[in-house]
């Protein structure tokens, strides 16, 4: 007699057992074949995606723009430009080459590039169904010798620069950087604001030691390891190339459950349906990536160790320091609270770090915009394609329309339509910093990271001095290409492709079964059984990955939060001294009560016009997509206001912003002196009316909004 875990009886009283079990062994046999033949083929998709060279995973057709392997100064980077095209798709989108283009910037992090454009459903598919011109920054698998990340910088500048040449009548390109490009991403717009649009950080870590308690345990492994010595340790091991596959074997060891088993049993249970699916993923997660000594080193020890962005403190070289607080476009963030890789606390912070008020945001005259994703993974907010009819559309159709908001922050709400990505509407709701922290537990747990830090410094200074020498004279390329090839990620692959002889009649004997294929019944009592050992076996490797995780947190805590670690390797204690941020910022009007209210009567009617909509869209503390649109629709069809080029609109959307924030009631009864006409005042309170009513409902605040102006108009 056999019983489940849980106590049901799979078997006992089945009247036909023998049959069951006699058809649960044929399909098992067969699954095991085709399972088998499975793994076959991805073994052999390496070796034939290494053979020609790794290219991108995408979908979509593309052609070469620049290539920064020609660059002064040289970089595994490239610009292409996405043609259209997704293999058996119909017609291809039509461009529109006046629309703003879309630059992706995928992240090499291990991997290979193209995970925001492997399917058509993705950020690349939704930009080019809108119309976008849409462009993707890659890279090879080889980097440049001596490249920095200040020349990886310096290329997809000048990628974005040749972005804004071919598009001169368009506003300048909206960059999505997914991942660790976000932060790539993030340094450009601070460097450089005049290259880029909005800036959209899909799960990208810029405050690289937030995090809760007993949630988040990644951000724990660099104390645990020592900090930064052994990424150096790992480069001289490569003979100065740091392979990608460490990061991918680690992002793997965060999720032991599914990296040892329902990754793999979940294409066993569906052999017939999931070999497409998963080895369009396995192209790309088996893809691995190299980076040299000098980037690596820059990303773990002024990034994720040092935590010098946030900070205002990392500089790409000695004249160029980056501050945040330089961005000029809006910023749309867009975090996970499913993500265990960059959690929302990691994807956020930086903000309240940044500006620490939202007054701060307003002064510097800047949009940011957050939305926090309920439960998915890291990987799909990139890949989901759920996700990317509903959260990548919304962000990808309202990229114009945050331009236009007031300075501030705001929470992206979507609203669901019939369906999925079918009429659903996008709000945007003022927050404070209190919402942002309130995704956290707290800061404090943040202060042991800065003896991380020194403690990092310490060891990689030791290593360097002692180490090093010994194993840089032990290691040459022979011996660093074949610690490569001997990395288990690799040799898993090779174990199963034509490089093992036994692997060779496995396609004819998979080609057989699939000719013959008798699955088991849904109802079959093997089946269950075997769901429940699944289920089982998920649990235990949940439950020691919870311990793990556990123990991990309470050990970085015993040796980081205590009083000689504070003494010995405290704030600033050892290493380079700290400077202090850098402070520049672009010049913000500072007015007296006197200049504002000279600035309160002046401007006209467009003025008038785009105070109205402020006003009024922002009465209830959010803006609809709809109102947007209404806004859009008399703008450009009003014989005085279609005029206007983008730069000026946005300008004196900016200017009136602060004079609504500043006194909203002081700047409604200036109305009147920037309409002297009484048709000029009808039309703009037919105006305010239209704004009002576009969400179908005008809410209280609305109206009593509406019926002060309509006073003050005197109408």
């Amino acid at each position: 007699m056999m019983k489940a875990y849980n106590g049901y009886n799979y078997f006992w009283g089945r009247e036909n057992l023998i049959q069951d079990a006699a058809e649960y062994a044929v399909d098992w046999w067969q699954r095991a074949a085709l399972f088998t033949e499975i793994m076959h083929k991805r073994g052999n998709m390496y070796l034939d995606h290494v053979k020609a060279g790794q290219p991108p995973v995408l979908v979509f057709d593309y052609e070469m723009v620049l290539d920064g392997r020609t660059f002064t100064r040289p970089v595994n980077y490239a610009v292409v430009r996405i043609t259209g095209g997704a293999g058996d798709a119909s017609e291809p989108p039509e461009i529109d080459p006046g629309k703003r283009p879309i630059v992706v910037i995928d992240p090499r992090a291990g991997h290979g590039p193209g995970i925001g454009g492997s399917k058509l459903d993705s950020q690349i598919g939704v930009a080019l169904n809108a119309g976008h011109p849409v462009y993707f920054v890659m890279f090879f698998p080889e980097p440049e010798p001596g490249q920095t990340m200040a020349d990886v910088q310096a290329a997809e500048v000048a990628f974005l620069e040749e972005v804004n040449r071919r598009h001169p009548e368009a506003e300048p390109p909206a960059v999505i950087g997914n991942c660790q490009a976000g932060w790539a991403t993030a340094l450009i717009g601070a460097d450089r604001p005049d290259v880029t649009g909005p800036m959209v950080f899909n799960g990208s870590p810029l405050s690289y030691w937030g995090g809760v308690d007993g949630a988040n345990p990644m951000r724990y492994r660099g104390g645990l390891v020592g900090g930064v010595w052994l990424t150096s340790l790992f480069c001289d091991l490569g003979n100065g190339i740091f392979d990608g596959a460490h990061l991918v074997s680690n992002f793997e060891d965060l999720n032991p459950a599914n990296t040892l088993w329902t990754k793999q049993y979940n294409v066993w249970a569906n052999v017939d349906t999931e070999e497409e699916r998963y080895l369009s993923f396995e192209k790309w997660w088996g893809g691995f990536f190299k980076m040299n000594r000098e980037e690596v080193h820059f990303i773990v020890d002024s990034l994720f160790v040092g935590n010098e962005l946030e900070q205002g403190t990392l500089r790409l070289s000695e004249d160029k320091a980056v501050n945040l607080k330089n961005f000029k476009d809006p910023i749309v963030v867009f975090a996970s609270a499913g993500d265990n890789i960059t959690p929302p606390q990691q994807a956020l912070n930086w903000i309240y770090k940044v500006y620490e008020t939202v007054d701060e945001i307003k002064r510097n005259g800047q949009v940011i915009v957050y939305i926090v994703h309920p439960k998915i993974g890291h990987l799909g907010i990139f890949v989901g394609s759920k996700v990317a009819r509903k959260e990548h559309t919304a962000i990808i159709g309202t990229v114009d329309m945050i331009e236009y908001l007031a300075p501030g922050l705001y929470e992206m709400v979507i609203i669901e339509g019939d369906k999925v990505g079918a009429g659903q509407q996008v709000e945007f709701h003022e927050r404070t910093m209190t919402d942002i922290l309130e995704l956290d537990d707290g800061l404090d747990d943040e202060t042991a990271f800065d003896s991380v830090a020194a403690v990092s410094r310490f060891n990689d200074r030791l290593y360097l001095t002692f180490g090093s020498p010994w194993v840089r004279m032990m290691t040459n390329d022979w011996v660093a290409e074949t610690v490569r090839q001997l990395h288990p990620l690799r040799v898993q692959r090779y174990m199963f492709s034509d490089l093992n002889p036994w692997m060779w009649p496995l396609s004819y004997l998979a080609n057989q079964v699939k000719q013959q294929r008798r699955p088991a019944a849904v109802d079959n009592s093997f089946m269950a059984w075997e769901k429940d050992c699944s289920s089982a076996i998920q649990a235990m490797l949940d439950r020691y990955c919870d311990k793990r995780d556990a123990a991990d947190e309470k050990l970085f805590k015993f040796m980081y939060e205590n009083s000689w670690m504070k003494t010995l390797f405290g704030s600033h204690s050892f290493g380079e001294q700290r400077t202090a941020p850098v402070t520049e910022q672009r010049p913000t009007a500072k007015l007296e009560e006197a200049l504002w209210a000279d600035a309160m009567v002046k401007g006209g009617f467009a003025a008038a016009v785009v105070r109205i909509v402020l006003a009024v869209a922002g009465a209830d503390g959010s803006i609809d997509q709809r109102e947007y649109a209404v806004a859009q629709m008399i703008i450009q069809t009003n014989d005085r206001l279609k005029h206007l080029k983008p730069a000026d609109l946005k300008r004196i959307t900016k200017e009136q912003a602060a004079l609504v924030e500043h006194d909203l009631h002081q700047a409604i009864d200036a109305l009147p002196a920037l309409l002297p006409k009484k048709s000029d005042r009808e039309e703009v309170f037919e105006i305010a009316n239209s704004i009002a009513a576009a969400n179908m409902q005008i809410d209280k605040q609305e109206q009593q909004l509406l019926d002060r102006i309509k006073a003050v108009l005197t109408l």
